[in-house]
């Protein structure tokens, strides 16, 4: 699963998260990347090719409105 995710995906992991769950949305893309657990809200960074190994698959695309609310875009 090389690049078909995007900032504010909700993405499946291979491994839970310490808290039990797996849901994980894209706060930061970069050469790291960094997930929000949807459950607890703790914070993971990862550089991209771990992240590329350990991403399981795409659960929720990010919608349009939150794409037109970012500034930089």
């Amino acid at each position: 699963m090389a690049s078909n995710y995007e900032l504010n995906d909700i993405v499946e992991m291979k491994k839970q998260h310490a808290c039990g769950t797996n849901r994980f949305k894209i706060i930061r893309m970069g050469a790291d990347i960094r997930i929000k657990c949807e459950n607890c809200q703790r914070s993971i960074m990862l550089p991209r090719q771990i992240f590329n190994k350990k991403i399981k698959k795409v659960l929720e695309k990010a919608s349009t409105n939150e794409k037109e609310n970012e500034p930089w875009l």
